[in-house]
C-alpha cells in the first residue's frame, strides 16, 4: 500500500535532517471579504516518534478532508506540536497593504513567533523575503 499523504509529508520533513521543523500556511486567501488567518507549527523531530507521530499519518491539505477530519487533524497537530502560532490579519490591513503583502507579513510573523527557532522552515509556495527566518518555499 502506498504511504499516506501525512506519511509522505513527515518523511519529507525528516529528510531535511533538522530537529526543529516549522511549517506555515494561510487560510482565507481566496476570500473576497474578511480576515486572513495565518498559522505556524513547530515540530521537534527528536520527540515526534512512534505513538506520538501516528495521529499525523492522515495529515493532508485542509481542502481535501471533511470538516470532521479537519477537527481530528487539528487535535492531532496540537497534541504533537512543540509550538503553535496563529495570527488573524483583519480586512482593514489587507485593504491597506494588499492581500499578498499581508499574507507574506503574516507568514513571517508566525514563523518568528515559534520557539525555539526552527532549524528548517517550510512555507506553502511563497518566498517571504529577507526579513523572514531562513525558509524554503514548497509547492505541493
Amino acid at each position: 500500500m502506498p504511504p499516506s499523504t501525512g506519511q509522505r509529508l513527515l518523511r519529507f520533513d525528516r529528510g531535511l535532517g533538522a530537529r526543529f521543523v516549522a511549517g506555515a500556511d494561510e487560510a482565507g486567501r481566496g476570500s473576497l471579504a474578511g480576515p486572513l488567518v495565518v498559522a505556524g507549527v513547530l515540530f521537534d523531530y527528536e520527540r515526534l516518534r512512534d505513538h506520538r507521530v501516528r495521529p499525523l499519518a492522515t495529515l493532508n491539505d485542509s481542502k481535501q478532508v471533511s470538516p470532521d477530519e479537519r477537527e481530528v487533524l487539528f487535535q492531532s497537530v496540537a497534541a504533537c506540536a512543540s509550538a503553535i502560532s496563529v495570527r488573524i490579519v483583519p480586512s482593514s490591513e489587507i485593504d491597506r497593504s494588499g492581500l499578498h503583502r499581508s499574507n507574506l507579513a503574516g507568514l513571517r510573523a508566525v514563523l518568528g513567533d515559534l520557539h525555539p527557532p526552527a532549524d528548517a522552515c517550510l512555507v506553502d509556495g511563497f518566498r517571504l523575503g529577507p526579513a523572514a527566518p531562513p525558509h524554503r518555499a514548497v509547492v505541493d
